[in-house]
């Protein structure tokens, strides 16, 4: 398994409980931390996803995992689509799972989420840059609390057995190295390929968001080169980069 989480793994730091393994990689990552350092908790006293949400995190209940990426500038727009993609493949090879991917950062199954990732970038005093790639898996339904478990789901669940949770942040893991590797090597339209290929469902969908004239709708159409998210209206086609995108129907 080494050869194939090169550079991931090199150090993996766990912890019983942290307040956000994101959180705890960013410092590691400003007082120079190397590239691949992976951050494992049990659980998470704060947690979050994109906009602040809250990313319940109960002990033993899911995979809690930050890693630290140093990544060319040209490689930035794409983390998180390259992530998604990756998850998705991990979660295959760990378990025989078909999932999906729902912009710009969720993995899904059945219309229910069961992963996602928050890439946050910084650079250290030095000026270093680097990415926090962080992401959560459910593993247990049973941690999942009433206002999530409707809209949620777990592999335990969907594969009706017990996981095993080294292999699926091995697979997950090697996954995410494979992907960040052709990110490197400037090889995007397989990324952007394969991430249109597990997102065909959301195609077609409607979204609203809050635009400068007030809140605004589309039908979601595609991707770009640049992972912006493509949505036609009765205006014409709008090119969304980031800020909060919800899914209609």
């Amino acid at each position: 398994m080494a050869p194939r989480l090169a550079p991931l793994g090199r150090r993996v730091l766990w912890f019983p409980t942290v307040g956000s393994t994101n959180d705890v990689a960013a410092r590691l990552a400003d007082e120079g931390e190397p590239e691949g350092t992976v951050i494992v908790a049990d659980a998470q006293t704060a947690g979050r996803g994109r906009h602040g949400r809250v990313w319940v995190s109960p002990p033993a209940a899911g995979l809690y995992t930050s890693v630290i990426l140093r990544p060319p500038a040209g490689a930035l727009d794409l983390m998180t689509l390259a992530a998604g993609v990756a998850l998705a493949e991990g979660l295959h090879a760990a378990g025989g799972l078909e999932t999906g991917v729902k912009w710009p950062n969720d993995i899904y199954v059945h219309g229910r989420k069961v992963a996602g990732i928050l890439a946050e970038g910084g650079a250290s005093p030095a000026g270093a840059a680097h990415v926090v790639l962080g992401f959560g898996i459910n593993l247990l339904p049973a941690a999942l609390p009433p206002e999530v478990a409707s809209r949620a789901t777990a592999l335990e669940t969907e594969l009706g057995r017990a996981v095993d949770r080294g292999l699926v942040l091995a697979e997950c893991l090697a996954a995410i190295a494979a992907r960040y590797g052709q990110l490197r090597r400037g090889e995007r339209a397989a990324i952007l390929d394969d991430w249109r290929r597990r997102a065909r469902s959301t195609f077609g969908r409607g979204v609203e968001w809050n635009g400068p004239a007030g809140l605004c709708r589309g039908v979601a159409e595609d991707i770009d080169s640049g992972g912006a998210l493509l949505v036609r209206t009765a205006s014409g086609r709008e090119r969304l980069l980031a800020g909060e995108v919800r899914w209609t129907s």
